[in-house]
This record gives C-alpha cells, sequence and structure tokens, in this order.
C-alpha cells in the first residue's frame, strides 16, 4: 500500500485528528512525526506531504458540502416546539404526537408530557426510555432538500461543533426535525437561525 493511501486510512480513523484538519489548528510536522514513529514510515517528507495533500481534500469537499447546503437552506423557515417528550416504545402506541417514525424494533414519538402521564398501564409496559425536557426545531426546505447530499451531514456537524447533542434527527421530504435537550433550545435556534441567514446572503 502506498504511503498516501496509508496516511489517508489512519486518518479516517482518528476523527478528532481529521476535525483540526478541518479547522486548521494541527501542526502538520509534529503529527508527521508521530505518524512515521506509528506507522513504521521511513520517509517523514512523503508522511507530511500525505498529510497536506489529504488536508487540502478535505477542506475542499467541505466547502463542496457547505455550499450545497446553505443552497438549499437559503430563506428556509424554523419553528421551535418547546417541552417536548421522546418516547420510545417496542409496540405502537395511540397517542397524540407531533412526529411519529417506526423502526425495525422499536417506536419513536415527539409528544407532551400530559399524553406521556396519561398512558395506560398496558402501553408503559412497553416503553423502552422516555425522555423530558427536549426541544423539536423544525426545519422546513425547498423540494430539492431530498436530492441534494450532505445538507443532513452539514447540519449535524455543525451542531457537534458547538457541543449540541442531537438526541433525535428526523428527516422527511422537506422538512428535518432536530431535536435537542431544552437547555440547548434556544442556543440551537439561534445557530439554525444564523445557519439559514448565511444561506440567504450567498
Amino acid at each position: 500500500m502506498s504511503i498516501s493511501n496509508t496516511v489517508r486510512i489512519y486518518l479516517k480513523n482518528k476523527p478528532y485528528t481529521q476535525e483540526a484538519l478541518e479547522n486548521g489548528i494541527v501542526n502538520y510536522s509534529a503529527l508527521a512525526r508521530l505518524m512515521q514513529k506509528q506507522l513504521g514510515i521511513r520517509s517523514y517528507q512523503a508522511v507530511k506531504a500525505a498529510i497536506r495533500r489529504y488536508a487540502e481534500q478535505m477542506e475542499s469537499v467541505k466547502g463542496s458540502i457547505e455550499s450545497r447546503a446553505l443552497g438549499v437552506l437559503r430563506e428556509n423557515r424554523i419553528a421551535l416546539l418547546d417541552g417536548v417528550h421522546v418516547v420510545i416504545s417496542r409496540d405502537e402506541l395511540e397517542i397524540d404526537n407531533d412526529a411519529k417514525v417506526k423502526t425495525d424494533g422499536y417506536y419513536v414519538y415527539l409528544t407532551r408530557k400530559d399524553v406521556v402521564r396519561a398512558l395506560p398501564k398496558k402501553a408503559r409496559e412497553s416503553l423502552v426510555r422516555v425522555r423530558d425536557n427536549c426541544a423539536a426545531l423544525t426545519v422546513y426546505s425547498e423540494e430539492r432538500l431530498e436530492g441534494t447530499s450532505g445538507v443532513i451531514a452539514f447540519l449535524a456537524s455543525v451542531f457537534a461543533e458547538q457541543d449540541i447533542n442531537v438526541i433525535e434527527l428526523i428527516s422527511c421530504y422537506t422538512e428535518t426535525i432536530l431535536v435537542v435537550s431544552g437547555e440547548d433550545a434556544l442556543r440551537s435556534y439561534e445557530l439554525l437561525s444564523g445557519i439559514v441567514k448565511a444561506g440567504s446572503a450567498r
């Protein structure tokens, strides 16, 4: 295997190093010396050159994804729903909800506190988890959302960079729902608003 491929595979398995490279805060020389030692490669210059090429490729890909995402998110509408409860059940529940998703083994509902409190005993027995004090942010996009790659990945990466955990992410047709902790609601809304404004300014 070539040195370039060896370096690429190594970096793909180091998410924090990748993130540092994307943000331009890596000392290439120090990283090259570390990788040279760990990978047993003789040529320091070859390792350093491979790191630089990989970083440039990542920057290009990230820029392309960001550009496409901002184009789709331009002038989108955002709605914030506070006081959301995330209910995960093994069985289907007949309950009032704002969103419902079925997976192979579970049903996921976004609902309210009063609905959860009113669940009968039989329904409660099928519950896997109930998470309270959440907020659901719905992004209403153009129809081309479905045919544009990288939009959801871009949103998820922006939230991750701000250390905001997305508890649930539901994307269907032109609507994308991101569920976050209630304490992150305002910051998340401001973050999404900033993304939409950035798209509008393009």
